[in-house]
């Protein structure tokens, strides 16, 4: 389908591949593709608050794996030091563990909480109100659906000063955002900075009419679980079962990293997530493994396209670690 040009100057920004986005690893996009334009000028930047939250357990702290064992470990929220972006989000001794640093507003279903999970977008800016680390920036790296957390990492140097309770405030931007240049295409959760460096590393649209996206791994929406059937994705995410051993082998699905950027094939985000045949969607990998069953590391949707209107290119160091300026 051929895409669309005739937009107002005014309206449309147009992601520009010569620029470098400051602190991040990044690569010229291919010079056969067209920067993705979006109306970046009607974007709203606003501001959010959430503080680090306490590691959850529930009681009893057991989780019950569909073979019928039973295990007792680390789970979601708080600040974890040694699992964050680029880290496995497959081997480790935990259960939906969130990496880096989690945080929320009060509730989980508090409408404060709520407004926290719908306006931060992956890549939006973080900067730390409270105690030892006050001042530090980072960035937005993740939502967590059932929890509603919100997850941000920051270079190295800070996690020492960092304390449960501590206050972070998200320069939010991006929720509103369209494509103007491509048909088909829906873009969620995306801060115009996570676009750009995307830009850098080749994303844009081909001679073709499609939005070509360099991604980590591919994934089958046939073994995607507990997320499913929201009406919305503009919070949270849905989970890779990894309970099929053939299936995990086939897409090397045993190497997922936190910050992967993933496609998952048959799968339509546009409203909530669904599965449809020839779709496509990208997401980021935001949360660890479990033993569940249904359940597996989490994927925030980025990009969808009902009809598939997507050409996917494998690099596997496609990952927020090369995309945004954490460590």
């Amino acid at each position: 389908m051929k895409a669309r040009h005739s937009v107002r100057h005014h309206h449309v920004i147009a992601i520009v591949a010569a620029g470098v986005l400051m602190g991040c690893g990044s690569e010229t996009a291919a010079s056969d593709v067209t920067p993705l334009e979006i109306n970046r000028d009607q974007l709203v930047e606003q501001s959010v608050v959430g503080a680090i939250t306490q590691p959850h357990q529930a009681n009893p702290p057991l989780r019950v794996a569909p073979d019928g064992t039973v295990k007792t470990l680390p789970g979601t929220g708080g600040i974890t030091y040694n699992f964050r972006t680029g880290d496995s989000a497959v081997h480790m001794a935990g259960d939906h563990v969130e990496p880096a640093v989690s945080i929320r507003h009060g509730d989980p279903g508090d409408t404060a909480n709520h407004a926290l999970n719908v306006l931060s977008q992956i890549g939006n800016r973080v900067r730390i109100l409270d105690g030892e680390a006050a001042g530090a920036e980072g960035r937005v790296i993740g939502k967590h659906g059932g929890i509603e957390n919100v997850m941000v990492d920051f270079p190295g140097a800070v996690y020492d000063d960092l304390v449960v309770g501590d206050r972070m405030q998200i320069r939010v931007i991006g929720l509103g955002m369209e494509a103007l240049n491509v048909d088909n295409i829906h873009l969620r959760n995306m801060s115009p900075d996570l676009l750009h460096a995307m830009t850098e590393r080749g994303m844009g649209v081909n001679e073709a009419g499609q939005l070509r996206v360099p991604v980590a791994l591919r994934i089958p929406a046939k073994i995607m679980g507990s997320g499913l059937g929201r009406n919305h994705v503009a919070t949270g995410d849905y989970d890779i079962q990894l309970f099929d051993e053939e299936v995990v082998e086939r897409y090397g699905l045993d190497r997922l990293r936190f910050g992967d950027i993933v496609a998952i094939t048959d799968a339509d985000h546009k409203f909530g997530r669904i599965y449809r045949g020839g779709a496509i969607s990208i997401g980021v990998v935001v949360h660890g493994i479990s033993r569940v069953a249904g359940h597996g590391p989490g994927v925030t949707s980025l990009i969808t396209s009902p009809s598939g209107n997507i050409e996917l290119v494998d690099d596997e160091d496609m990952n927020l670690i090369n995309l945004l300026p954490i460590r």
